[in-house]
């Protein structure tokens, strides 16, 4: 009967359960809150889990958000991969994962981040910006139009 009280008490302790909506895992800890952000979670009237320094085999610390009832758009999903690459991704449907992936960067990112050239005509112009990646691993993009490239540290994301 007292282990059967504990079990109750441990269940009730811990973060319930999505029944729908979308779990980032293996953010690294340093980019949790750039990420946060950049998705604009703190205007969000979701159910919204954070979690921050936890333990992580491959990165030490690491950062999991989980968001009941929302499901990401594919930019949103290039965004998060241009300041933290390799985070994974679950889609959850009645509390089951109906989709399980690392997120990588795309060949091309559109309308995510700002050209650093300052005479970039996307500087000057009412026009999207258009990257090409150069390097995945590096995150290296190369503007379409001035052709300058810029790496993940100097990289401007769009809000």
């Amino acid at each position: 009967m007292k282990k059967i009280m504990l079990d109750n008490k441990k269940q009730k302790l811990q973060v319930a359960a999505l029944e729908n909506g979308t779990v980032i895992d293996h953010i690294p800890s340093e980019k949790l809150f750039t990420v946060v952000s950049m998705l604009g979670l703190e205007h969000m009237t979701n159910n919204i889990t954070i979690g921050f320094n936890l333990h992580s085999e491959k990165l030490g610390k690491k950062g999991i958000i989980k968001i009941a009832d929302k499901f990401f758009s594919d930019v949103d999903i290039n965004r998060i991969a241009v300041v933290a690459p390799h985070v994974k991704l679950a889609i959850i449907r009645n509390y089951e994962v109906v989709e399980k992936r690392e997120v990588g960067l795309p060949d091309e990112l559109n309308g995510i981040a700002k050209c650093s050239n300052p005479v970039c005509v996307t500087n000057n112009e009412p026009m999207p910006t258009r990257f090409h990646v150069v390097n995945k691993e590096l995150c290296l993009l190369r503007c379409h139009y001035c052709e300058k490239e810029q790496r993940r540290e100097d990289i401007e994301i769009i809000k």
